[in-house]
Order: C-alpha cells, then sequence, then structure tokens
C-alpha cells in the first residue's frame, strides 16, 4: 500500500485527435491522484485509450487540455531539456516489445542509459549487473538478450528500467506477450519495487487476473476514467469476472443453438 502523499496529479486533461474531418477525443476530462509508493493499474478495452493517457503522463504527448503534475512538478512546463532530464532520471519504462542494440550483451544494454546520465562506464556496468541481480538475471549478464526468450528479455528490460533507481516504473503491457509463469514474474518484480524499494508503479494491462495487485485502478472507457480505490477493487474485480462469464455462456448458448 502506498504513503498518503499525492505524488502525481492530473486536472482536466483532454486529448483530441483530427482524424479526417473528424475530432475524435480519447480522454475526456480526466481528474485523478496517484499516491506515492503506489500501485496503479490502467485497463480498459481495446482503443479505449490506454496508450494515449500513458503518453501523456510520461511526457510524451502533450494534452490538448489540463496539466499533469510528477512530483510537484508541472510536466508540460518543463523546457525539451527539463523533461529530458526528468524522463531519464525519475521514469522506468518497460514495454511490451523491447529494443536492444544486437552487439551488446545483457549487461551492456542495461548499462546504456545510465551513460547518458553522466556514470563512468565502470559505474554504469556495476549499477547494471546489481539491477540484472535484482531480477534474478545475473547469471544471464553477457549473454545477448535477442537470443533469449521473451520471458528472459522482458526480465532484462525490467532491469534496464530499474537500474537508474527511479521514482516511478512505467509499464505499458510488460506480460502481453508472456506465458502466465513469465508473466506472474514480472508481476513479483513490480510489486518488489513498489512494496521494498518504494517505487511508484503504473501499471497498463489487459489481463484482469493482475487487478487484485493493485492499490488503486483507473479504469479508461470512451475516454472516461473511473478511479477505484483498493476497497473497491475486490467488489469491481468480481464483477468484471462476473460479466466475463456470463458473456462466455451466452456464447456457448448460442453455439449450442445454432448446432
Amino acid at each position: 500500500m502506498g504513503s498518503s502523499r499525492v505524488i502525481i496529479k492530473a486536472t482536466g486533461i483532454s486529448q483530441q485527435f483530427n482524424v479526417g474531418e473528424e475530432i475524435v477525443t480519447p480522454i475526456k476530462e480526466a481528474n485523478f491522484e496517484l499516491m506515492e509508493s503506489s500501485f496503479n493499474i490502467i485497463y480498459g478495452p481495446s482503443g479505449s485509450g490506454k496508450s494515449t493517457l500513458l503518453n501523456i503522463l510520461t511526457g510524451l504527448q502533450k494534452p490538448s487540455s489540463g496539466t499533469v503534475t510528477f512530483d510537484g512538478h508541472e510536466v508540460y512546463k518543463l523546457s525539451p531539456d527539463e523533461l529530458a532530464f526528468f524522463r531519464a532520471t525519475r521514469l522506468g519504462i518497460v514495454y511490451q516489445n523491447n529494443y536492444w542494440i544486437k552487439s551488446l550483451n545483457a549487461v551492456e544494454n542495461v548499462s546504456i542509459p545510465l551513460y547518458f546520465l553522466g556514470y563512468s562506464r565502470q559505474r554504469a556496468t556495476e549499477v547494471a549487473a546489481y539491477a540484472l541481480e535484482q531480477v534474478g538475471m545475473q547469471d544471464y549478464a553477457k549473454k545477448y538478450p535477442v537470443l533469449l526468450s521473451g520471458g528472459e528479455q522482458q526480465r532484462i528490460a525490467m532491469a534496464r528500467a530499474l537500474a537508474s533507481s527511479p521514482l516511478f516504473i512505467i509499464a505499458d503491457e510488460p506480460t502481453g506477450s508472456l506465458d502466465s509463469t513469465n508473466g506472474d514474474k514480472i508481476m513479483e518484480i513490480l510489486r518488489t519495487a513498489q512494496q521494498e524499494n518504494r517505487r511508484t508503479v503504473i501499471l497498463v494491462t489487459h489481463n484482469m487476473e493482475y487487478l487484485p495487485l493493485a492499490d488503486h485502478l483507473l479504469h479508461i472507457e470512451d475516454g472516461r476514467i473511473q478511479e477505484l480505490q483498493h476497497d473497491s477493487i475486490t467488489q469491481a474485480t468480481n464483477a468484471l469476472f462476473d460479466q466475463m462469464r456470463q458473456r462466455i455462456d451466452r456464447l456457448s448458448a448460442a453455439r449450442k443453438d445454432k448446432a
């Protein structure tokens, strides 16, 4: 469970795009707060605006209106250099698909972002090796990520995100291409980062099984965001699973009728 201090605040954020002659609004007047050292999950159907919201929160996409504040700093009032430094030092980001420098081994790939923060080669290697140890991948330090399994690559990606000791871990569908065993390992790393290292975690996922792990849920659908706090999450997930079972039952009944 996180602390009682607000660490991220979104106020009146909306996003609009022109698609031909049509105006599309994937985010509509969103207001929410995320607490320090909390585990937050953003979920919703495909095309609901999850990626747009994540891009806004991480400084990649300025909203059409509204403000985003991280730890007291309004993100979109930062200069380009300040924003780049903020992203490099405060955010550790993991995506569903990873991009590696193929000629570099795991510890070298994990080291690369640290060079941009001014680390010496020796210090960057030491920090990267420790990050690999944190995710149980120390024995793979000299192996090339592109030759490893999807689960192994994703744990190395987690090490890369954790190496700079960021305040925020942003994970965009990190288990989307993994089986349940490897997906659970990634979730364990995220939970450890939050509970033991006091990171604030923001996870985007389609996997409803992970919702009970959160302190705070942001459900997004048709551009509207609904917040659910820890005490309401079990009730919400039970309702989601009931709806899912009902849909499957209706599909099964329809197939039987056709047969």
